[in-house]
């Protein structure tokens, strides 16, 4: 009753008009001035029955009392009347908005209810995800990881360029507003087939004692190509620290072949710039069976496989950096920085065995031990029988033809502002986890809302889905978009949420996120179901776990999601399901969907929807929400919590030229306009569509600084200055 008591008060005679002049939004910042206003029916005059009534009392002035009676019969029927429409009306409309089941979401702090979408149908929030949630079809989601993980489609060959086609024409078939691709050159790293990287052991002499197979097909793009010969050393996961301890008992890595193993938070370009800056020679990147499973009877990696990854210490095409593949005509040749210059393969588990069991020297730490059968943990460099390792890296750069793959619904009422979903297509391997559920969760998406456009859904800001290429090469197809398209990206793309490698298992949920989309993401895992844990939502799954912060993490180099935020200042998320076995399938020739659908218990569709309708709520929120849901103080706060980290790096930024200063006023800048625009928000009429568009361009217009703050993070990951890298990026 109250909710009605509610509605039935803002329908009075007497209604609240605004009226702001231009200058006013530009000098106040959207200050607005409340008027009464005389409704219409007072200014023409008294109408209808109360016109009749008065009429009647003039002709017959005698009697008083008849007419008494009749004027109060009639107020009587006509206020019976007129609250019984109201309460028809405004009753049907209210329970209406609590038909999904969320009737405290659909209300401003205020307590009103949502006003629809101007051009829409009518539709409430929960409206539309109940209808979203019905749309989502989990067995489409199994069929389409299962076609595009049939068999391995790298960029450039016959079957990355069939799933291209295939994923246009799905594109094509769902009537969006606009379908397109794009096409550029980029210079991409392949094994070469006339002569075959190899590792091998020679004697004293220089002679060949021992080779090592390899598999042909297992290689690191980007390693620089050649050969290199001398002691090996153990380096653990190839971090900062691990480094420093090898140091602190006087091993030097200088000229040796450093075997690192796969994990430990640092990616394999990492690995190999770290080793490359102490001295190493080349690199050797195995999975220990402590943090890959190799038991292939328990849906683990077999002893002979190896793990592939890129080591180009950055994103996009390395023979561009900084501008775009399309345009390379326009600039002198130049190479990234980011490039090793040391050779680094991959092995498998049972090579790194043979090499680590026969070295000499100190021994490790409790902490470096792994789980290699018959091998004694020691870190060389020497062997014990005096032999040394030689590893040789033929690879060849080729130009290839890439092509991104767009479609779009366009925004009926901000339509120059855009909501981003993209996923890797291609894939070394078969790539169910790499390629095949980003993927398929971005067409079922991308089906999902264009039915729901179709059945009245009338988005306020325009939705675009993207299909990248050359993904296994560090996000080449996207990086090379954002370059093209720099200038206008920051001002007007509103959030980017990455797909790829999204569901490794279906138990504990992990967002890679920019902290402007904390808020959105709190909002949306409770409104979704556990994919594992029926009648619970994650967000109270991870309460049960010790607590929902524990899905936060910072956006990493490898993720593509980073790009976004690094180089464009857009907030981006990478979500990701995941059990606490390790997945060990990816970036293997071993990723496929049988063995994925067998890591989740049959579970693969149910998980994709899980998946798909929590990236949905967020994306329904960002379409629907009159304001962008986006909390645009939040940035400050992360930037203020590792200003004191930034002073570690001082002297490295400022001989470089960068100024640690400089971050410390932009930081300054960017909270005193963050906050004096959450004011003028605070206290406006967010209903009226001038003045919810006014506030949306000045929110993009604040995001805008974060490109400056992003400029220095990315400009210090590439000197090693991790600390501040994940600082910046990750929420705290």
């Amino acid at each position: 009753m109250d909710a009605i008591r509610t509605r039935l008060t803002q329908s009075s005679s007497v209604s609240l008009h605004r009226s702001v002049s231009d200058d006013e939004e530009e000098e106040e910042g959207g200050r607005v001035e409340l008027k009464f206003v005389t409704s219409e029916a007072e200014e023409e005059g008294e109408v209808g029955p109360s016109s009749d009534v008065t009429a009647l009392l003039l002709r017959y002035r005698h009697g008083y009392w008849r007419a008494g009676a009749l004027l109060c019969v009639c107020g009587v029927v006509v206020f019976s009347i007129a609250f019984l429409l109201a309460y028809a009306v405004f009753s049907g409309r209210y329970h209406c908005s609590q038909a999904g089941g969320q009737g405290e979401e659909d209300e401003q702090p205020g307590g009103g209810a949502k006003a629809p979408a101007k051009g829409g149908a009518g539709l409430y929030l929960g409206e539309l995800r109940v209808m979203m949630r019905k749309l989502l079809q989990d067995e489409d989601i199994y069929n389409t990881v299962s076609r595009v993980s049939r068999a391995s489609h790298p960029p450039g060959s016959a079957e990355g360029t069939s799933l291209a086609s295939e994923v246009l024409r799905r594109f094509r078939e769902l009537h969006m507003d606009h379908t397109w691709t794009e096409s550029l050159y980029a210079t991409l790293q392949f094994p070469d087939r006339s002569r075959r990287s190899s590792l091998c052991l020679e004697d004293s002499a220089g002679l060949v004692s021992e080779q090592i197979p390899l598999n042909p097909s297992d290689f690191c793009p980007y390693s620089a190509t050649g050969s290199t010969t001398g002691g090996a050393v153990y380096a653990n996961y190839g971090r900062p620290e691990d480094f420093n301890w090898l140091k602190s008992v006087g091993v030097s890595v200088s000229g040796c072949v450093v075997v690192i193993r796969v994990g430990g938070g640092v990616s394999f370009a990492e690995k190999v710039w770290l080793a490359e800056r102490n001295g190493a020679g080349g690199v050797l990147i195995y999975p220990d069976p402590a943090d890959v499973p190799q038991d292939p009877r328990r849906l683990g990696l077999n002893t002979h496989t190896a793990v592939s990854e890129h080591v180009h210490l950055g994103s996009g095409d390395p023979f561009t950096p900084g501008f775009p593949s399309f345009n390379h005509t326009q600039f002198p040749p130049i190479q990234s920085s980011g490039l090793p210059l040391i050779p680094a393969l991959p092995i498998s588990a049972s090579v790194a065995a043979k090499l680590l069991s026969q070295l000499s020297g100190p021994s490790c730490p409790p902490s470096w031990r792994g789980r290699l059968p018959y091998v004694r943990c020691v870190v060389g460099p020497e062997f014990s029988s005096g032999r040394k390792v030689k590893m040789s890296v033929s690879n060849v750069m080729t130009p290839v033809l890439l092509n991104n793959i767009f479609s779009s619904l366009e925004g009926r009422v901000e339509p120059d502002q855009y909501i981003i979903l993209g996923a890797q297509r291609d894939s070394l391997g078969p790539g169910a986890v790499k390629s095949g559920i980003g993927t398929a969760v971005l067409l079922e998406l991308a089906r999902t809302f264009s039915v729901m456009v179709k059945k009245g859904f009338s988005p306020r800001r325009s939705l675009l889905f993207v299909s990248w290429d050359a993904g296994e090469f560090g996000n080449v197809g996207a990086t090379e978009w954002l370059e093209g398209y720099l200038s206008m990206l920051h001002l007007k793309a509103v959030a980017y949420f990455s797909l790829d490698q999204a569901i490794m298992g279906d138990d504990v949920l992990t967002a890679y996120t920019s902290p402007l989309l904390v808020d959105l993401l709190d909002a949306a895992i409770r409104q979704v179901e556990h994919p594992k844990h029926a009648g619970q939502t994650i967000y109270s799954q991870a309460e049960r776990e010790g607590g929902s912060w524990r899905i936060l993490k910072p956006l990493y180099l490898n993720s593509g999601a980073y790009s976004f935020t690094a180089f464009a200042g857009v907030p981006a998320m990478e979500l990701r399901f995941t059990e606490e076995r390790a997945y060990p399938f990816v970036n293997t020739p071993l990723d496929s969907a049988p063995r994925l659908q067998e890591v989740l218990g049959g579970h693969l569709g149910v998980t994709g929807q899980s998946l798909g309708e929590l990236v949905g709520e967020m994306v329904l929120r960002l379409t629907h929400d009159h304001i962008l849901p986006l909390r645009i103080t939040s940035y400050a706060q992360t930037v203020l919590q590792f200003s004191a980290q930034l002073n570690k790096h001082s002297a490295e930024l400022q001989s470089r030229g960068l100024s640690p200063q400089w971050v410390f006023s932009a930081r300054g800048d960017y909270s005193r306009a963050a906050e004096t625009l959450q004011r003028a928000i605070d206290y406006s009429d967010l209903h009226d569509p001038t003045t919810a568009r006014f506030y949306n361009t000045r929110i993009m217009k604040v995001l805008g600084t974060v490109q400056v703050l992003n400029t220095l993070v990315s400009e210090s990951t590439k000197q090693g200055c991790h600390e501040l890298q994940e600082g910046l990026h990750g929420p705290r």
